[in-house]
């Protein structure tokens, strides 16, 4: 890509020429952030944005004059709640610094988004580990719930999992986390029961605000037992 804005737009309008009569459809052009003057060069001759990411902006071109057929960008962002347990029959609880919640005192499980590359396995032990320096071993996937209007625009996946503590010492992470503890789960279900936004499996919450998974005893005695099979 030429650095020089009239060259590249000449260069460009050219190729849009020859594209067009070769019957190509869609063209896409990924701009270095080092280059970004050159945005609205392309946009100028007739590209829109399609997404960014913090090295570079992709760009799109629609040739033909019809509909468009191009994907949109990725609708949906993906974050897991995880269910710990320990073999005294209690519950990872953790209480966050910031968000909604933070001067409620609310207790509440784990939760995170999944990284780029990352499976639900691998982020829900994660996360767990970052919060609270506990060792898990992922179980499985007790269910999920899907919200829309999040930041951005974009939707959310939450999946709720299931993971076996390897360890008991708590070593909290102290710029997301303000404490964190094992709590009896019937305890969990008594504090919690009246929160707004939480129920059992199956739950859908204000699409606006953080989620997490909130479980009765019940669920948890249906979940050791199946676990235990």
């Amino acid at each position: 890509m030429q650095n020089d804005a009239s060259r590249f737009a000449a260069s460009l309008k050219a190729s849009l020429s020859q594209w067009a009569r070769q019957g190509k459809k869609a063209v896409w052009i990924k701009v270095p952030k080092e280059q970004a003057k050159l945005v609205p060069v392309a946009i100028e001759v007739g590209f829109g944005y399609h997404h960014a990411e913090p090295s570079y902006v992709m760009l799109v071109h629609w040739i033909p004059q019809t509909p468009p057929t191009i994907s949109d960008n990725a609708s949906h962002q993906a974050g897991v709640v995880a269910f710990v347990f320990n073999e005294e029959g209690e519950v990872l609880v953790v209480q966050e610094m910031c968000g909604p919640y933070k001067d409620f005192g609310l207790w509440k499980m784990p939760t995170g988004r999944i990284n780029q590359g990352e499976g639900i396995k691998e982020g829900a032990v994660r996360e767990v580990q970052e919060e609270t320096g506990i060792n898990t071993e992922f179980v499985q996937v007790v269910g999920f719930r899907d919200g829309h209007n999040t930041p951005f625009g974009k939707s959310d996946l939450l999946f709720v999992c299931m993971l076996r503590s390897l360890s008991s010492n708590i070593v909290v992470q102290d710029t997301k986390i303000s404490a964190a503890k094992w709590m009896a789960m019937e305890e969990f279900a008594n504090v919690n029961g009246q929160c707004e936004g939480f129920s059992g499996i199956g739950t859908s919450s204000n699409s606006r605000k953080p989620s997490a998974f909130f479980c009765t005893a019940l669920n948890y005695r249906h979940f050791r037992t199946k676990e235990q099979r």
